[in-house]
């Protein structure tokens, strides 16, 4: 019996993927929603792999997922990387345009578009250091971005660039650059 054999891929790709999620410091809880791992497997996975080698510096955080879009716009550094995360999203088919709105493309508990939340957070982090963006914040951004009812997407009308949209305040036509380059707003 050998690991490599075609049945056993798809336990090692839950592994592999459990793995990557507890390097990027996501909670218990999302690491068993993206692999299907029970709590005590997904301990295990970190105490053998995680708690003594070269990842000991991953903190497992405590506690309920972060579920407040209000955060993405508490200022307009985070609303710009929350923008580049949710093109990303894009950009990695997690989400997807239908008819000017957002259409969901990933499901959760699948392992490949675990895979890929997981290289567009990988982008992201690439992109800016240090983050101003978690993990659990960019899982709970992606899908409030598929729920459609807190968080949208839009072009800003100066620019042209994508931004982050409040759906429950009132609209803002301009992106967190333009904004700030204009003093005078007219509503």
């Amino acid at each position: 019996m050998r690991v490599s054999d075609d049945r056993y891929t798809r336990d090692r790709q839950r592994l592999d993927l459990a793995l990557r999620l507890i390097s990027h410091e996501a909670r218990t809880f999302t690491i068993r929603q993206w692999t299907g791992l029970s709590d005590d497997r997904i301990r295990k996975l970190y105490r053998s792999y995680c708690q003594d080698g070269p990842a000991a510096a991953v903190t497992r955080h405590r506690g309920k997922s972060p579920r407040q879009a209000a955060f993405f716009f508490k200022n307009p550094e985070v609303t710009f990387h929350a923008a580049q995360l949710a093109s990303l999203f894009v950009i990695y088919e997690l989400v997807g345009a239908a008819g000017g709105g957002l259409e969901s493309r990933y499901r959760v508990g699948s392992l490949e578009s675990g895979t890929l939340l997981c290289q567009a957070y990988e982008a992201y982090l690439e992109l800016h250091a240090p983050v101003s963006i978690s993990f659990e914040h960019a899982w709970f951004l992606l899908l409030a971005l598929a729920r459609r009812d807190e968080v949208g997407m839009a072009r800003c009308e100066n620019c042209g660039g994508l931004r982050l949209r409040d759906l429950l305040a009132r609209s803002k036509q301009t992106c967190g650059n333009c904004h700030q380059e204009s003093p005078v707003l007219t509503h």
